[in-house]
C-alpha cells in the first residue's frame, strides 16, 4: 500500500483522495489548519489521515498538489522542497486568476509562453512534477461514467514519473495522452478554460475531452 499525500482540503483533494482510497492507497491530506478535515478523516477510515502540508508532503510516496493555482507556489514552499525531493509530484492546479469570467472564458495570471508547472518545477527542480488532472472537473474525475472514456492530458520532465501519473489515471478510468515534457503544460492548463465554457454559459458541468486519432 502506497501513502499519497494530498495537499489541500477543497473539493479536487475530496475527489482524488476518494478515488486514492477506493484503489488501494493510503491518503494523507495536508492543509494548512488540520482540524478543519478532521471530519473527513473519520468518515474516510482507517487508511485516512491528516496534516500540515508539510507533514503530508513527507509521509508522502507520491504528491498531489490539488489548490487554487493563487495558492500553489506558497504551497510548493509550506511542503518544502526537500520532502519534495525525489517524488512524483501530481500537479492538478490551473492558473486562474482572481477575476471573473468574460463570457464564460476564464483570465489566467500566466501567458502562452510559460505555465504554472514550469514555475513550480523552477521552485523545486529536485521534484518529479508531472501535470494531470486539470482539465476536467472534481466529479469526472475518478471513474467518469460518460459512455467512452476521457483523455487526460499528462506532460512532464521525467518519463518514468509519467508512467506512474499514466498508470493513475488510467485505473481512474482516463485514457492518457502523453505530450511530453513540462513545456507542454503551456497547452494542457488552458484546456479548462475550454472546459468551463459550457459550465459557465449553461451550467453544464458533465462533460469532458476526448482526443480522437484515425
Amino acid at each position: 500500500m502506497r501513502t499519497v499525500a494530498v495537499l489541500g482540503s477543497g473539493q479536487v483533494g475530496d475527489a482524488l483522495s476518494a478515488g486514492f482510497l477506493k484503489y488501494g492507497d493510503a491518503v494523507v491530506r495536508g492543509t494548512r489548519e488540520p482540524a478543519k478535515l478532521e471530519a473527513w478523516r473519520k468518515q474516510a477510515g482507517g487508511s485516512a489521515s491528516v496534516g500540515t502540508f508539510a507533514d503530508a508532503a513527507r509521509r508522502g510516496e507520491i504528491v498531489v498538489l490539488a489548490v487554487k493555482g493563487t495558492a500553489a507556489e506558497a504551497v510548493v514552499d509550506a511542503a518544502g522542497a526537500d520532502a519534495l525531493h525525489g517524488k512524483v509530484v501530481i500537479d492538478a492546479t490551473n492558473p486562474i486568476a482572481e477575476r471573473p469570467p468574460d463570457h464564460g472564458v476564464l483570465h489566467f495570471f500566466t501567458t502562452l509562453e510559460q505555465s504554472l508547472m514550469e514555475r513550480l518545477q523552477a521552485k523545486v527542480p529536485g521534484a518529479r512534477f508531472v501535470k494531470a488532472f486539470s482539465c476536467v472537473g472534481n466529479a469526472l474525475m475518478v471513474d467518469p461514467d460518460l459512455g467512452a472514456r476521457p483523455t487526460m492530458f499528462i506532460c512532464g520532465n521525467d518519463p518514468d514519473a509519467r508512467r506512474v501519473v499514466a498508470d493513475i489515471c488510467t485505473r481512474f478510468g482516463h485514457d492518457v495522452e502523453d505530450l511530453g515534457e513540462a513545456e507542454a503544460a503551456r497547452a494542457i492548463e488552458p484546456l479548462a478554460i475550454l472546459w468551463c465554457i459550457p459550465g459557465f454559459r449553461s451550467n453544464s458541468w458533465m462533460h469532458a475531452l476526448r482526443l480522437l486519432r484515425k
